[in-house]
């Protein structure tokens, strides 16, 4: 089924159809017009209050955020060929032949992000493969330089706390301190291993405290990013 669907969308894209890339990497320029495009609205305004439309907001984040960034979309999101056509078509279908423009190959394997993915996996709570999905796509995110919310194009980090409560909840559950999602992540790591992560005995007295639970608010990619457009289309400066 994935197979036929990569190879309709295949068909769909011409190497010839330099309109269409065109097209598309003009689109890829602005999260929010991504998202917007995706999901028919502005994340400001994203209705989340059940789980599927939550997925779906959260995909439509990560696609918004990975498609800004140069090279495939799909290796800046972790996916294969075969999720990533399955997931647009199954979530996004009136864009994915759009997307799949900006799709290519398999990513990198890369043996950090694997190990943040097997994590992940070993503690999903939800069946079905956006779980999967986002298991990879999270990994991937988590190898960026910014906060891990951000680096998933969320709003702020109680809607990553949330994802990870759904969909790896045995994992998330375990992060009684409110650690930062990415140093916990490498401190279970660590501990499965049987390695010490930290030298201080206590967190209290770490000097690196503030790295592990430092405040991590602040205004989103996109949010900014929709900012500074409607200040250029104002004529602010």
């Amino acid at each position: 089924m994935i197979g036929a669907a990569k190879q309709e969308l295949g068909s769909a894209l011409p190497a010839a159809d330099l309109p269409l890339r065109v097209a598309a990497s003009g689109f890829a320029s602005s999260p929010a017009i991504v998202y917007r495009a995706l999901t028919g609205g502005l994340p400001a305004d994203a209705l989340i209050d059940d789980d599927r439309a939550f997925d779906r907001h959260v995909l439509a984040s990560i696609l918004s955020a990975a498609i800004s960034e140069p090279g495939p979309i799909n290796e800046r999101c972790g996916l294969g060929a075969d999720d990533f056509v399955a997931l647009v078509t199954g979530f996004f279908p009136h864009i994915s032949v759009l997307l799949s423009v900006l799709a290519a190959g398999e990513p990198v394997d890369d043996e950090e992000a694997a190990m943040v993915r097997d994590l992940l996996l070993a503690h999903r709570s939800t069946p079905g493969e956006v779980g999967r999905w986002l298991a990879a796509m999270v990994a991937r995110r988590a190898m960026e330089p910014d906060h891990l919310w951000e680096d998933l194009g969320l709003r702020d980090r109680t809607e990553l706390t949330r994802l990870l409560l759904r969909h790896f909840g045995p994992l998330a559950r375990d992060n009684t301190r409110n650690m930062r999602w990415k140093r916990f992540f490498y401190r279970k790591l660590c501990e499965d291993d049987g390695m010490v992560m930290c030298s201080a005995p206590v967190c209290s007295q770490c000097n690196d405290f503030a790295e592990c639970f430092g405040d991590e608010s602040g205004e989103s990619r996109m949010a900014g990013r929709r900012r500074e457009i409607d200040q250029r289309a104002a004529g602010v400066a």
